[in-house]
Parts: structure tokens; sequence; C-alpha cells
């Protein structure tokens, strides 16, 4: 009988790996659901391809990289869909700059008084930020988790996911907008 690494063993996988993978999935899509047929197909994708592992990297990581393919490619696929102004409630007439560039007085964004680290282990806070976060269009969510979550390079991202760096500029400015307003309305 064929000794396995317990580390290779797919009945291992789901107690050791699932819940972070599937906190890494959640954090990129919105739908709960979706996070978890993500998370299923990644253990499914490595079990195929398991003989292929080389070792080169934890387990953790190779699956977890094979999950954040699978992402990508939810991603392309719905990147047919336009994004549109409409996907949230996005205030047209308000000027956020001066003609230099600047903050508008108006819109300056106000501190929000968590400069200090252990403010992030506020539930509260968390609670907000989650639900701030699932206020965001997929699109959004995902370019912005790519560029300052997981630090991938613009070009990169752009690639990945088929859109034009204009658009990816115009996506991360109004992911940020789109984030700061809501934080401000729950009082952050």
């Amino acid at each position: 009988m064929e000794i396995i690494d317990s580390a290779l063993d797919p009945k291992q996988w789901v107690d050791t790996h699932g819940d972070y993978l599937f906190s890494f999935a959640r954090a990129r899509v919105k739908d709960v659901e979706y996070a978890k047929d993500l998370v299923q197909e990644t253990f499914l994708s490595a079990l195929a391809k398991r003989d292929g592992f080389k070792g080169q990297s934890s387990i953790r990581t190779w699956l977890t990289a094979i999950l954040k393919n699978k992402i990508i490619d939810g991603y392309r696929k719905r990147s047919i869909e336009t994004v549109s102004n409409e996907s949230v409630n996005w205030d047209t007439s308000v000027d956020f700059f001066e003609t230099n560039g600047g903050w508008s007085e108006k819109t300056r964004p106000i501190a929000f008084g968590f400069e200090d680290e252990k403010a992030l282990e506020n539930k509260d806070l968390k609670r907000i930020l989650e639900f701030c976060f699932d206020k965001l269009p997929e699109m959004w969510r995902m370019v912005f988790v790519m560029k300052h979550i997981d630090d991938e390079k613009s070009n990169h991202i752009c690639k990945e996911l088929k859109i034009t760096p204009s658009n990816f500029w115009v996506i991360i400015h109004r992911a940020k907008l789109s984030l700061r307003d809501c934080l401000q309305k729950n009082e952050i």
C-alpha cells in the first residue's frame, strides 16, 4: 500500500485549507455561493492535477494559485458586462476635484480616526468594511483587490481581466470614491 504524504492527501485539503480558501474567495467575490463553488472547483482541479504538483511551494500556495486563476477566469467571463455608473448610487453632480486636480473643499476626505492599527481589529469596522466592499460592482471589487490587496501590477491586472489601462484607472478611481463615500455614510 502506497503511503501518501499527508499534505498531498486530498482528504486533508478541505479540513486544512478549506476555510482559508473560502476567505480568500469571499474577499474577491460578492456571492457566498459562488465563492463556495470556486473553492469546490479548486479542490476538483487540484485533485485532477495532483500528480503534477512538484513540491516547489506549499500545498496551500498551490491551491491558492489554482483558486486565484479560477476567480480571474470568472471575471474574464463576466467582463463582457459593461461597468456602468448605474451599478452603484453614483452622484454625478458632485465635483470631487478642483481644476488643479486637488480635492474640492466640500468633498475632501475626512480623517477616519483609525490610523492606529489596533482599530482595524474592531469587529464593527470589519463589518462595515465588508458591507461597503459588497456594495462595489464585481469588476470594481476584483480590480481593487488585485491592485491593493494582492499587490498586482497594473499592466498585469489589465492583461488578466482584459481591460484597457484607462478603464483600469477609471475603475480604481470610482471604487475608491465609492468605498470612501460608503465608509463616511456609515460614520466611520
